[in-house]
This record gives structure tokens, C-alpha cells and sequence, in this order.
């Protein structure tokens, strides 16, 4: 019984593969990904050649008017994950009628949070001078990020100095969709050292109490800030939940009209995979939001 299972275990899983595959060959046909942009000059000195670059993806078919344009912020912990990875979410993005830009951005330990905040102020400066020339709108320009990238999308809608600094106005995001968002009370939560292994979040955020609370979203908020969406796991880490609630209350208090929801079962990996599919309900919910 062993052996038939192992003999017949690769062919099921060739099966899966060539299903995923046909999936996704269908799914990117009506979209053209763009590859590799650098969003800061290779001219800079702190450019990055790998980390530095961004993909758009839009929609094949021609329209009337600019499309809206949603930008994704992986998460990774602070110290890993790549643009790479989430192509599905831009393909199922542009396949909706969206243009997508999915960013790297560096990673600690080579730079802490500061650094990778401003280098996604500086992808969100890059699309408000050229999405256009991709057919999308720089006007209705939308950040959305899961995890450790949803926290960098709430500090970049939060605290006006980021993208200030490269001319960009804060009006410029027009709304921000959160997906299981980490880092939205890093003072609080490194402060308190709860869990095992938190001291390895001291790489990313250091070890000056003064920079947590200045790279948290919570403490940034204001009443002009743009909309928010907030989306948690049933199940997800308890810091995440209770975080995702103390921000909600604060919007809620600054006269905001936050709206958190609650996925029931899913965990925090889940609440990024479940993009995989087209018709998922995060889905339907950023488009209402955006007005796709």
C-alpha cells in the first residue's frame, strides 16, 4: 500500500500543478504585467537593484476613461518577501479592471522600517507621475497591504512627512484597504514583549523606543487622513486583533468611519492566499471601495 501511494503521489501532484498552471495561464491572459520598474532612479546611491523596482499590470482590453489604481505592499515580517510572489494578486487585479503595482522595498537587516516606509512613499511618487502611461488614473490612486505591508500602507496614509518628502500631496491616496494588518501599534507591542521571539522584531524597528511609536500608524492619525477598509482573520495573531481594534476606535474618535471586518477561520497566512481566487469576498469588498 506504501509503495502504490508514492508511485501514484507524483502524478497527483503533476495534476495539481498542470491545473494551477492552466489556471493561471488563463487568468494572465487578459492582462500585460510590466516588469522590473525602477521607481528610484539608478542614478541614486541608495538604489537598490533588486529591491528598487516595481510591477504594473493592467488590463488588455481598451477603456474609455483612466482605470483605478490599487498599489500592493507585501508583508514578510520586515525581513522577507518579494513582489515576485504576489503576481496572482496582480493579475487578478488587473483582470477586474484595476491597474496593479506590486513594490519591493528593502528589507532589514540591511534597513529598518524608516527606510522602508520611504521607499514606498517613493513607489507611490513613481505612480502618481506614470501610471498613466499605463491607462491608469493618477487621481484614484488606492494602497493595499497585508501584514508587515499593510502596516507600511496605514504609516504611508497616516504620517504626511513620507510623502511629502518626494511632492507628493496626501490627497494623492484616495483610499487604503488593509489585509491582516502587523505594525499598526509597534510601541505598544515591543514595549510589552509578549510573545517568543519578539526581540527579533528589534532588527527591524530597533531598539529606540522614540522610533517605534514614530513608525506606528496609530500615533499619525488624523482627521484628514484618507478612508479605510480593515479586514482581520478570525484567527489571527491576537497582537494583530487587538491592534487592528485600537486603531479602528482612534479613526472612529478622529470622526473617520473605519470598517473593520472579521473573516471567520482564517489565519494570517490565509487572509493574503485567499487573493489567489478572483471572486473572493476582499475582492468584491476593494471594489465597492474603489468604485471599480
Amino acid at each position: 500500500m506504501r509503495l502504490f501511494f508514492f508511485r501514484v503521489l507524483p502524478a497527483t501532484v503533476a495534476a495539481i500543478l498542470l491545473v494551477v498552471a492552466a489556471h493561471e495561464y488563463a487568468t494572465a491572459r487578459p492582462s500585460r504585467r510590466t516588469q522590473d520598474v525602477a521607481y528610484v532612479p539608478t542614478t541614486d546611491p541608495t538604489f537598490d537593484t533588486e529591491r528598487h523596482r516595481l510591477d504594473v499590470y493592467t488590463p488588455k482590453d481598451h477603456a474609455a476613461t483612466p482605470r483605478p489604481v490599487v498599489l500592493f505592499i507585501h508583508g514578510g515580517s520586515w525581513n522577507s518577501g518579494s513582489k515576485n510572489f504576489y503576481s496572482f494578486i496582480g493579475r487578478r487585479l488587473a483582470k477586474q479592471g484595476i491597474v496593479a503595482v506590486v513594490v519591493n522595498y528593502r528589507l532589514a537587516p540591511k534597513v529598518e522600517v524608516p527606510a522602508m516606509a520611504d521607499d514606498c512613499a517613493r513607489a507611490v511618487a513613481w505612480t502618481v507621475a506614470h501610471i498613466a502611461d499605463y491607462g491608469g488614473n493618477p487621481q484614484r490612486v488606492y494602497l493595499m497591504g497585508h501584514s508587515a505591508g499593510g502596516g507600511l500602507a496605514a504609516l504611508l496614509a497616516t504620517d504626511d512627512r513620507l510623502l511629502a518628502r518626494h511632492g507628493v500631496a496626501q490627497h494623492a491616496i484616495r483610499g487604503v484597504f488593509l489585509d491582516d494588518p502587523a505594525g499598526l501599534d509597534m510601541f505598544d507591542y515591543l514595549q510589552k514583549m509578549q510573545y517568543p521571539g519578539d526581540e527579533q522584531y528589534l532588527v527591524p524597528f530597533g531598539k529606540d523606543p522614540a522610533q517605534w511609536r514614530d513608525v506606528s500608524a496609530l500615533y499619525h492619525a488624523s482627521a484628514h487622513m484618507p478612508p479605510m477598509r480593515l479586514f482581520i482573520g478570525g484567527q489571527t495573531y491576537p497582537s494583530i486583533r487587538s491592534s487592528a481594534e485600537k486603531f479602528q476606535a482612534r479613526l472612529t474618535q478622529l470622526g473617520q468611519q473605519p470598517t473593520l471586518t472579521v473573516l471567520p477561520g482564517k489565519k494570517h497566512a490565509a487572509m493574503v492566499l485567499q487573493l489567489y481566487w478572483q471572486h473572493n469576498v476582499l475582492y468584491k469588498e476593494l471594489r465597492k471601495f474603489i468604485g471599480a
